[in-house]
């Protein structure tokens, strides 16, 4: 692609123009020659592929996330201080105090490099934090991967985790929680999405926006070079060939020791009040960057590339525009404090260049070594970009799924089955013990680490004095999305929500992460409105405001999708870290109690699918209404310091719980079932196995066991005592079924990683 200018542009209408390579389509090839009256130059090609891009534009999918704008109240958006639209979103979390928290994906880079796909990942989600004004202050992920014994997973996996480790451990950010699940259908398509959480003082939040005729605009970090060039654009804008991987270039190359030195460099320049307005760059990199400070502040720049400090000088004008380098920033700043902007970036050693200045002609203008190469309605660009309306329908083949209920599936009745059945789903990839992944992580650096794996829900302070903090989890479980996508999304609303409240926090606000198959597939379009509408719909009925988030389209190879995955995330706000609770009992004689009601919920379920490789009928039916009442119970009996520890019934049932319940701190438990039996009349497979939702397992001390059941009935949470902690016993007795010592199970659910995987022995990409 040869540089030509904007006045070439106007004489030679009839060049072509490689427009498909650049992944835009020719209706849009034609709306762009309508909006600017002519053919655009190459830069300006280049420009708006990237930034119409799937990934970047939202183009399937904006026209639908709007529910999450139009199914909100005052109400739920009273502590919101920045909502979406903006790099991330921020709420109140009191004392003067904001967080700023959001997940985003990473997942097409990290099956074609799996280190520096991840590791880049992390960077970029951190840069979103740190253009708001925070200090950044923990990282999450949730990891999803093929089968964990294909061989092409023992290249994927330790690649990912390697990449999150070494870029969030050299930045000195704890990873506080997440999830890893694995199964085939994520073979050729894992997903790696990466939430990053960062505080600030009310009066620190900045926002990007362009402002003000003659301020600079400054790019600061690291040199652009020729990594990552079409990343947003070809890489995650379409499915993968059956052929595997293949578009190395595509993917960026990440240095984070360079972004530590940018965070503190930027936290000073916010500290000096030295930037008018910020942004980073990640997808899409100057083009993005420049368009959107512009159009967000309804104003225009003059641009000149030729100041652009650069890795690779043989890079063309398109090439710098489209490049997608890590660990860089783009400043907007008044004339009378460039001066003191560059002694801080100095005294940093970020290095730093005035491109240009803010005008208020509406226009973004580009030079290019005495050529005027871009001239646009910056809005064109990053706003105004086609919107789909995608069609849709309900699959042909989702009648025939859901009418296949695990109701038939033969339930084993003697003890030494049931036992049998109880070691083949602990070992089990999906709730196996994840020491080998999350040992390589971080997790207490900074030292404000209240919660984390393998607790509920992370957990970190926010103010020394007060013990302020605030608690998120990441959730999702993609074959009840398969089976039913609307029940889906609030199942994994819900198991987010009450991993929060099993901390003893209060659930504020959600971030989410939309993996889905092509939106040019009517079936997964159908997938991903009904997602939607379940989660805008649930967040409604729990009262909690989506703060921003990310689509994720094209997971697929060739014509098979991967199922649908809405991965969400959900923050809460305790008042002292203090009061926080632990996901396993410590100490001896207290009692355990399940709250919540037991149903005969198997479809989908981990024993379903461990024990018959059966996936149908309908997931277990949502009850926002429940979990709120049990997110209010746990708050209260945190507060009041009545629950000694707490434990969310999900993935595998009450079993999975029990048996995490005993590992966590090495203390055994004697547990019975008949009452649940008697009450429910549900066999024992279901009591142990049933995934209905709104439950938890706490441990109370025998003085406050009075006051805890009447603080239950009095919200009308159903409570049942199933058991009594034991010490000196390590011993997990399940009474009439069987019993495990605490050693038996530890050693079942550790080897299951790492005798697929192997021992870690670190990883780095030119391994």
């Amino acid at each position: 692609m040869s540089v030509d200018s904007v006045s070439e542009a106007e004489a030679t209408p009839e060049k072509e123009q490689p427009f498909a390579a650049l992944g835009l389509t020719e209706s849009e090839y034609d709306l762009i020659k309508g909006i600017l009256g002519r053919r655009p130059t190459s830069g300006e090609l280049a420009m708006y592929s990237v930034m119409w891009s799937e990934h970047c534009s939202y183009k399937s999918s904006k026209k639908h996330l709007r529910q999450f704008g139009q199914k909100v109240t005052p109400e739920m958006t009273r502590d919101l201080l920045v909502g979406m639209g903006e790099n991330a979103g921020v709420v109140d979390v009191g004392e003067g105090w904001a967080v700023t928290f959001k997940v985003e994906s990473h997942n097409h880079p990290s099956f074609i490099e799996p280190f520096q796909g991840a590791a880049t990942g992390v960077g970029g989600i951190v840069r979103d934090i740190i253009s708001m004004g925070a200090r950044p202050v923990a990282v999450m992920d949730a990891l999803r991967f093929g089968d964990l014994h294909h061989p092409d997973t023992a290249r994927v996996a330790p690649g990912v985790v390697s990449g999150i480790s070494f870029y969030g451990n050299c930045l000195g950010l704890p990873n506080i929680g997440g999830e890893t699940w694995f199964d085939p259908i994520y073979q050729q398509n894992p997903l790696v999405n990466a939430l990053a959480v960062g505080v600030l003082r009310h009066e620190d939040l900045h926002l990007a926006s362009a402002k003000g005729a003659g301020n600079a605009v400054v790019l600061f970090g690291a040199r652009t070079g020729g990594d990552g060039i079409g990343g947003a654009s070809i890489l995650a804008s379409e499915t993968f060939d059956e052929g595997g991987p293949t578009k190395r270039p595509a993917v960026q190359v990440g240095d984070p020791f360079a972004e530590k030195v940018l965070i503190e460099c930027c936290l000073e320049l916010f500290a000096e009040n030295v930037v008018e307005g910020i942004q980073d760059l990640g997808a899409a990199g100057i083009s993005c960057a420049t368009s959107e400070l512009a159009a967000n502040g309804g104003s225009g720049m003059e641009i000149s590339l030729d100041e652009v400090l650069l890795r690779d000088e043989t890079l063309t004008a398109e090439e710098i525009l489209m490049s997608e380098s890590q660990e860089r920033m783009m400043a907007v700043v008044a004339q009378d404090k460039l001066e003191r902007f560059l002694e801080i970036t100095g005294k940093w050693e970020v290095e730093a260049s005035v491109l240009g200045t803010v005008t208020d002609t509406g226009r973004l203008v580009i030079h290019w070594r005495g050529e005027t190469i871009v001239d646009v309605d910056p809005a064109t660009v990053a706003i105004d970009s086609p919107v789909y309306d995608r069609p849709y329908h309900r699959p042909t083949w989702l009648d025939k799924l859901q009418a296949d209920s695990a109701g038939s599936l033969k339930r084993s009745v003697a003890p030494d089955d049931i036992r049998a059945d109880i070691l083949k789903v602990l070992a089990s990839p999906t709730v196996a013990n994840t020491e080998w992944i999350t040992n390589q992580y971080d997790r207490y650096v900074m030292g404000n680490t209240a919660l984390a794996f393998p607790d509920d829900g992370g957990m970190i302070r926010v103010d020394e004095e007060s013990g302020l903090g605030v608690a998120l989890a990441l959730d999702a479980n993609a074959r009840y999305s398969y089976l039913d996508p609307y029940r889906g999304a609030q199942l994994a609303l819900s198991e987010a929500y009450r991993n929060v409240a099993a901390t003893g926090a209060r659930p504020v606000a959600v971030s989410d992460c939309l993996n889905f198959g092509s939106p040019e597939d009517p079936e997964v379009m159908w997938q991903f409105v009904e997602s939607v509408t379940g989660l805008a719909d649930g967040c409604q009925e729990l009262g909690i405001p989506v703060t921003g988030g990310n689509v994720s389209l094209y997971n697929q190879t060739g014509s098979t999708p991967i199922y649908p995955t809405p991965v969400v995330g959900v923050m809460g706000v305790i008042d002292t870290v203090e009061r926080r609770l632990p996901s396993g009992w410590q100490d001896d004689g207290e009692n355990l109690y399940l709250l919540g009601t037991t149903k005969n919920e198997l479809d989908g379920s981990l024993w379903s699918e461990v024990i018959h490789g059966h996936l149908g009928g309908m997931p277990p039916e949502p009850d926002l209404a429940a979990e709120k009442a049990l997110a209010g119970v746990m708050e209260a009996a945190a507060h009041d310091g009545l629950v000694t520890s707490a434990h969310d019934v999900s993935s595998g049932g009450l079993l999975v719980t029990l048996a995490e319940g005993v590992m966590r701190r090495g203390v055994g438990a004697r547990v019975w079932l008949g009452d649940l039996m008697d009450t429910t009349e549900l066999d024992a497979t279901t009591v142990l196995f049933s995934e209905s939702v709104a439950r938890m397992v706490v441990s109370v001390a025998r003085e406050d066991d009075v006051k805890f059941q009447g603080l239950c009935r009095g919200r009308g949470v159903p409570v049942t005592r199933i058991g009594v902690t034991e010490l000196p016993s390590a011993e997990l007795d399940i009474a009439d079924i069987a019993r495990f010592s605490i050693d038996e199970l530890a050693a079942l659910t550790r080897a299951t990683l790492p005798a697929a995987l192997g021992p870690v022995v670190g990883y780095h990409p030119a391994s």
